[in-house]
């Protein structure tokens, strides 16, 4: 796999390019799942409960649009 770049802001949001309109549903999708297992990874020993609460989706300038974080199989927060 290739390298996951992200970077957060001072509210603990994470901004992240999955990639371009021209890719298809499953290398978005495999994108998608290799972001958020390198999140989890990155997740401090400290940080207790659920620590991905919200997940949204957009374009570069387009409308964000909600993940139903309860459908992902997110190991930590099992």
């Amino acid at each position: 796999g290739g390298k996951v770049e992200y970077r957060t802001d001072r509210y603990g949001n994470v901004h992240v390019r999955l990639g371009k309109a021209s890719f298809d549903e499953a290398a978005l999708e495999a994108n998608f799942r290799a972001v958020l297992d390198e999140i989890q990874r990155a997740k401090p020993a400290s940080a207790k409960g659920r620590y991905i609460r919200k997940i949204s989706l957009s374009t570069t300038m387009g409308p964000g649009v909600r993940v139903d974080t309860g459908r992902l199989k997110v190991e930590a927060d099992a």
